[in-house]
C-alpha cells in the first residue's frame, strides 16, 4: 500500500473511532475532519492548527453546532440531562457526507499518485451546507481561507 492509502485508511479508522465516541451510526464528514485534526505530520493537520483548529477546538465547535441546531427548533440542552451516547460495537459504515467529502477530495487531485492529505481536507471543507460549515462558522473560522491555505500547501509541500 502507498503512503496515501495508509493515510486514507488511518483517517477512516480515526473517523470511525470518532463516530463510536459520538454514539453515531455512520461516519460523516465531521468525523473525518476530527480524524485529520488528530493525525499529525501532514500539511492538512498544519493548515488546521495554523487556524487554531486542533482536534479539541473542532470538537468544541461541533458541540456548539449541535447545541445551536437544537436551539433553532426550541430545544435547550441545559433543560435536559442527556445520557451519554450508547456505543455500538460494530464498525460504522461511511455516511453520505463522508462519502461526498472523499469523492470531492479525490477529484481535487489530478490522479491517485498526486493525492495528498490536503486534498482530503479540501474535500471536507468544500461544501456550503452541513455540519462542518456550520461548526466552522460558529468557531469563527474562515472556511474559504482554510481552503486557500490547503491549496497553497499543495503547491509548496509534498505531504
Amino acid at each position: 500500500m502507498s503512503a496515501i492509502d495508509h493515510y486514507i485508511q488511518a483517517i477512516i479508522v480515526g473517523g470511525g473511532a470518532e463516530t463510536l465516541e459520538d454514539g453515531s451510526a455512520v461516519i460523516e464528514a465531521h468525523h473525518l475532519l476530527l480524524a485529520i485534526a488528530a493525525h499529525e505530520g501532514t500539511a492538512a493537520h498544519r493548515v488546521l492548527l495554523a487556524a487554531g483548529l486542533g482536534r479539541q477546538a473542532i470538537r468544541e465547535a461541533l458541540d456548539r453546532e449541535f447545541e445551536h441546531s437544537l436551539s433553532t427548533v426550541g430545544v435547550s440542552l441545559a433543560s435536559y440531562d442527556l445520557p451519554k451516547p450508547s456505543r455500538d460495537p460494530k464498525l460504522p459504515k461511511i455516511g453520505a457526507s463522508a462519502r461526498l467529502a472523499l469523492e470531492r477530495g479525490f477529484a481535487a487531485a489530478t490522479g491517485k499518485k498526486d493525492l495528498r492529505p490536503a486534498h482530503l481536507l479540501l474535500g471536507i471543507l468544500d461544501t456550503e451546507i452541513g455540519t462542518v460549515p456550520r461548526a466552522l462558522t460558529l468557531a469563527g473560522a474562515d472556511r474559504a481561507g482554510l481552503m486557500a491555505r490547503a491549496r497553497e500547501t499543495l503547491a509548496h509541500e509534498s505531504w
